[in-house]
């Protein structure tokens, strides 16, 4: 049997199943790196066994390490068909010609590059990484990582306009400017709307469904409110809403986190979506800090409460914001489905269902809010 007449009924369904099959195998799978492979078999060849070998080898392997594992997989799902001349080969160093004074410098300098090389490569695959599947010493690699974020802020236009040398024609200057020269031919000033940074609001749950990423999301919040002080509000969601600007706004992040500790009352409680969102647009949204701002609901969907005032709040919080982004850990896993009754009564009024399990996945989603 071919890679031909395997893929021939449906190619999606049977490649997915492949990507599902590594990742069952111990492979890091994600959602992303599936679609990734998708796209690649499509540019591509489907019928050609080679393409798909090396579609899939480039996009679901996150490291030399991951090699052997796919072609294992590959040929049992495949049925042996695994190209000839695939298995890796350790590449040969080039000959050239040095002289050194002794060769301690020599052989300490490749050591250096080959430790180098090594931790480059795992902080890449800790990058993409589920949060809740890392282990104590990872999660403390991975808050290093933190660093390596770059939050930009997101502009609006503003009413307000100011001089420029291009634009639209200034009328009341340009007036004044051939008033002074009393009637003679003059210069024609021009103005152009200024632009402004828009507020971020980020509303971060931390109910007990929420434990494994409530610290990552915390920290992908003081890296946001450093980089915009003033444009940032920070709330935590559960049973209670928590105001954590002022925590954030501290330099240190290990300092922020413990006055949010200390702050947050209901951590690993229950989820009260509905009224904690109605709580948030009562006391601040309405009267202000909601209004043409990008508002994100850090949450998995998993309502304790009344689904059904969810669904009334988010459509109130739609109206009022320039955009709604509703991150989920659960969305960059394979086969997940917005099926929750919060996630599905507040779908409606979302405009972005986003990943959030991984560092990937917030730098994705900084993006987004600075595109916004």
């Amino acid at each position: 049997m071919t890679v031909e007449s395997i893929l021939r009924p449906a190619p999606e369904v049977v490649l997915i199943g492949f990507a599902e099959a590594l990742r069952h195998a111990g492979g890091h799978v994600t959602a992303d790196r599936t679609q990734a492979y998708l796209r690649a078999v499509a540019a591509l060849d489907a019928g050609v066994t080679t393409d798909v070998y090396w579609a899939g080898r480039a996009t679901l392997c996150a490291g030399p390490d991951d090699i052997r594992r796919y072609d294992e997989v590959f040929a049992a799902w495949f049925s042996g068909a695994v190209p000839t001349g695939s298995r890796s080969r350790q590449p040969q160093a080039p000959s050239v010609a040095q002289a050194a004074l002794d060769g301690s410098e020599t052989d300490g300098a490749k050591e250096g590059s080959d430790l180098l090389c090594a931790a480059a490569s795992d902080a890449d695959v800790l990058r993409h990484r589920d949060v809740a599947d890392l282990s104590v010493a990872e999660r403390a690699e991975l808050a290093q990582l933190f660093a390596t974020l770059r939050p930009r802020a997101a502009l609006r236009r503003s009413a307000r306009r100011r001089p420029t040398h291009t634009g639209e024609i200034d009328p009341r200057r340009t007036l004044r400017a051939q008033l002074r020269q009393v009637g003679e031919p003059g210069r024609v000033f021009h103005r152009r709307r200024s632009v402004r940074p828009r507020r971020v609001v980020l509303l971060v749950d931390v109910s007990g469904s929420m434990a494994p990423y409530a610290d990552s999301l915390l920290r992908l919040a003081h890296a946001v409110t450093q980089a915009m002080p003033r444009q940032v509000d920070v709330f935590t969601v559960g049973t209670r809403l928590t105001h954590l600007t002022r925590a954030m706004r501290q330099r240190d992040c290990e300092r922020a986190l413990l006055t949010a500790g200390d702050t947050v009352p209901d951590w690993s409680g229950g989820t009260r979506l509905g009224e904690t969102l109605k709580a948030f647009l009562d006391l601040w949204g309405q009267r202000g800090m909601a209004r043409r701002a990008v508002v994100v609901v850090c949450s998995d969907g998993w309502e304790r409460g009344d689904a059904t005032l969810l669904g009334e709040q988010m459509q109130r919080l739609s109206r009022l914001t320039h955009r709604v982004v509703w991150m989920n850990p659960h969305r960059g896993k394979v086969g997940y489905q917005p099926v929750q009754a919060g996630i599905a009564a507040a779908l409606p009024y979302v405009d972005d269902l986003v990943a959030g399990h991984s560092l990937a996945a917030f730098a994705e989603l900084l993006e987004m809010v600075a595109d916004a």
